[in-house]
């Protein structure tokens, strides 16, 4: 995809990502923000994404974030960064999608290799949809902005670079971006590292209430809305919890499963070997993701949502 060409002429231009936004989402949707600023200053931008929480804080364009989604005149242009293929993943800002002149759709995960827009760059063998943009934007005009968010997106999506979806190409785009001089040690303790008193302990009542299964090459954790009420935990709390739960020796498959409204549930999975693949896994519940890193939504029992994930999970051990 030559990017800029395919916004030329493009007046109103809007950016989103998918709903729940991690870091590579948020990072992804904020650089392409500031880099269009920069390459198409004449043009209204705007990005529209569900709060990303306390974590982030403190990044850099956070204040361009547009989070309850308002009404908005059809854009000339609308960009999807980091979904799974399914346009439902993007949540509110589906409407913006459907009445625009023009989509495209910038991402890496396999369930998405057909894409969803008119015009599609998707790049499932790349770490990171941060990646997959930087690889679409002119060096030159790349400041130290730019270079934070595409090293935290890349950051967050390889677990700080030591997932198997970590590449040479990732490790030098990386070993570039630093050289910008923003903090990165900060950033990553900000963002990926440091939790509150409240999520630590959250997790920790997770990790002793977990059940394995499959000669114990399963694990699962999960929380429902009473059991989070009691710890006083919120949506923020539960991020990271399946790595937790992924870095117990001899796991090779992890699921962490929470209530996140009255009867549904929402599951990240995680694996450390290539014997599950998760993003199938997901698939089976109208999710997706990336062969060791996936999700879905299951509205119904929790018990329910166990036993279909396990018996999925089972016919790959």
């Amino acid at each position: 995809m030559d990017l800029l060409k395919e916004l030329e002429g493009a007046k109103r231009i809007g950016i989103t990502g998918h709903i729940r936004p991690d870091g590579d989402c948020v990072g992804s949707c904020l650089a392409l923000l500031h880099y269009l600023e920069i390459c198409m200053p004449d043009a209204e931008k705007e990005v529209f994404l569900e709060d990303p929480g306390r974590s982030f804080a403190k990044i850099k364009k956070r204040e361009c974030l547009i989070c309850d989604f308002p009404e908005r005149e059809p854009f000339d242009a609308f960009i999807v960064c980091d979904t799974t293929g399914s346009k439902e993943r993007i949540g509110e800002a589906i409407k913006y999608f459907e009445s625009a002149a023009k989509t495209l759709n910038v991402d890496h995960h396999i369930s998405n290799k057909e894409g969803s827009a008119m015009v599609n760059h998707v790049c499932p063998e790349v770490s990171s949809c941060a990646e997959v943009l930087y690889e679409l934007m002119d060096e030159s005009r790349v400041d130290a902005v730019i270079a934070e968010l595409i090293y935290m997106g890349m950051a967050h999506d390889t677990g700080v670079f030591r997932f198997s979806n970590t590449s040479r190409r990732t490790m030098e785009i990386a070993g570039k971006l630093i050289t910008y001089g923003f903090d990165f040690p900060m950033l990553l303790d900000e963002t990926f590292y440091v939790k509150t008193y409240v999520q630590s302990r959250f997790q920790a009542q997770v990790l002793l209430n977990a059940r394995r299964y499959l000669e114990d090459r399963v694990i699962v954790g999960t929380a429902d809305k009473r059991f989070m009420d009691a710890m006083g935990a919120g949506k923020d709390d539960t991020d990271g919890a399946v790595n937790e739960l992924r870095n117990i020796h001899g796991i090779e498959c992890a699921v962490f499963i929470y209530e996140k409204a009255p009867g549904l549930y929402k599951a990240s999975l995680r694996a450390s070997t290539d014997n599950v693949n998760v993003a199938k896994v997901a698939e089976s519940l109208g999710g997706g993701g990336h062969v060791r890193a996936a999700g879905c939504d299951y509205r119904g029992a929790m018990e329910d949502m166990v036993y279909i994930l396990l018996t999925e999970i089972s016919k790959q051990l």
